[in-house]
């Protein structure tokens, strides 16, 4: 018993803060005020190319109602790979730029920020709204001229990587900030973000499913929507664990997905051979691939110290289906949609996370085809490896998934800067002790719900706002 009355007393503080601070937030002013008319939606029925599912149709109806509401939108979309979040956080900007506000999208990547801007210029084609890309790459004076044409208003969707949090970037009138794939994003780059404009809505998206006991305490102070359904159509991935023993039946399998006219990823862990480290690079098995293995074949290389142009280039070719095969490092784990891509081979299978191979997989099975995902192994394998390329070969469920890495990585410094490996608490563990956070979530609600504050709830807030680590809470 006194073993639990420790561990509650430290999970009713990490479950204490985020609370306190969504209930600042409530209380902010809100720098937006939008309306969501029948018109906006009769215009949106017009813009989609498909119908929503019943999920996407439920989280796009609770944003709508955050960003008409009095507080500031602080929404989390989960859904896992290929569930149709992009689609959900484009009707949100729409909304916005219907009422006069600029919108901005941030990607951890190029590549994905570059698909972005291609898929939001073909949805808002018809509409009089100016969306353009601004990355690090971009040259100096083309830099420049986004900028001046953001600070003046001319660009009302604006999508990019870390460069669109640049001091050099001002808005004239920001009313949305999206964070896609935001596990890849630092908890201070968010902070910066939602510091641009008049205190906009935020969305954040994540396509790597949050366990539920991390869910309760990283993400107190946000809303949480889930998008629980695949569009219709999609065939399960098939994931199978192979050793070196067995590439030649793994490019026989590659062979027969591109004669039935589907397209093939292959992705290693590093760009250039390492002498330190026993890995077959990219660069390397991309001559060999092209040259000796598949010389019948057109054979792409995309990794991350291309240039931008080059990369676009590149990526634009294999979604045309002119490459049949795409050798690749891991930039493009996030968001990379091609539907005929039936197979994805993912060489040193056990170097990579949990997160990484699930988010790997899912560049596949986004069409009606069968897809399958081959994780090469190496001879050496940690007990570790064993256990991620097991759970991988046995569920394509991202949350089952995410439990697992949770249960091997530890969940990090909850609410800190550090987002993964280290646990926080000296006593408790959130994936053995989850009844016992329920019960002090709970209690700190309780504390917190009255409407007369006691005596006792006031001296519970003067210790939490003393801590500094608590301003990090509210970011989410």
């Amino acid at each position: 018993n006194a073993h639990k009355r420790l561990i509650f007393e430290e999970f009713f503080w990490v479950s204490f803060a985020p609370q306190l601070k969504r209930g600042d937030r409530t209380k902010e002013p809100k720098g937006t005020i939008i309306e969501i008319s029948q018109t906006t939606f009769e215009r949106i029925e017009t813009l989609l190319p498909f119908t929503l599912t019943g999920a996407q149709q439920r989280v796009i109806d609770r944003i709508f109602d955050d960003m008409q509401s009095d507080a500031p939108m602080n929404r989390l979309v989960q859904g896992d790979v290929g569930s149709g979040k992009t689609i959900v956080a484009f009707l949100a900007m729409f909304a916005a730029m219907e009422n006069g506000y600029q919108v901005a999208l941030m990607a951890p990547t190029e590549i994905l920020a570059e698909q972005h801007v291609r898929n939001a210029k073909k949805l808002f084609a018809d509409t009089p709204y100016k969306v353009d890309l601004l990355t690090g790459s971009l040259r100096a004076a083309e830099k420049r001229k986004v900028q001046k044409l953001i600070a003046d208003g001319e660009i009302q969707a604006i999508i990019g990587t870390h460069a669109i949090i640049q001091d050099a970037v001002e808005f004239e009138k920001l009313g949305l900030a999206v964070v896609d794939e935001q596990h890849r994003f630092g908890v201070l780059q968010r902070a910066e973000l939602r510091a641009r404009g008049y205190n906009p809505d935020i969305l954040v998206m994540t396509a790597t499913p949050i366990p539920r006991s991390l869910a309760m305490t990283v993400y107190g102070d946000l809303d949480v929507s889930v998008i629980d359904e695949l569009p219709p159509g999609r065939t399960p991935i098939k994931t199978v664990v192979v050793g070196e023993d067995q590439r030649g039946g793994v490019y026989k399998g590659i062979e027969r997905e591109i004669n039935l006219g589907r397209q093939v990823y292959i992705v290693y862990p590093l760009i250039e051979e390492s002498e330190k480290l026993d890995l077959k690079a990219a660069t390397m098995m991309f001559e060999e691939l092209r040259d000796r293995i598949f010389p019948s074949f057109s054979v792409g290389l995309l990794h991350g110290k291309m240039k931008a142009v080059e990369k676009e280039a590149i990526m634009q070719e294999f979604t045309k289906g002119n490459l049949n095969i795409l050798v690749s490092t891991t930039v493009i784990e996030v968001g990379v949609d091609v539907p005929n891509a039936s197979l994805m081979i993912i060489e040193h299978a056990e170097r990579f996370g949990l997160s990484q191979l699930h988010q790997l997989r899912g560049r596949v099975g986004r069409g009606a085809d069968q897809s399958f995902c081959v994780l090469l192994t190496g001879d050496k394998k940690t007990a570790v490896a064993k256990e991620r390329l097991g759970i991988m070969e046995e569920t394509t469920d991202g949350f089952r998934i995410a439990e697992k890495d949770l249960e091997i990585r530890g969940q990090g410094e909850i609410l800190g800067t550090r987002q993964s490996g280290v646990q926080t608490f000296k006593i408790g563990n959130i994936i053995r002790d989850l009844e016992i956070l329920e019960i002090s979530r709970k209690e700190a609600e309780f504390y917190l719900s009255q409407k007369r504050l006691s005596k006792d709830t006031a001296n519970l807030i003067e210790i939490a706002r003393k801590d500094s680590r608590f301003r990090l809470a509210g970011i989410g």
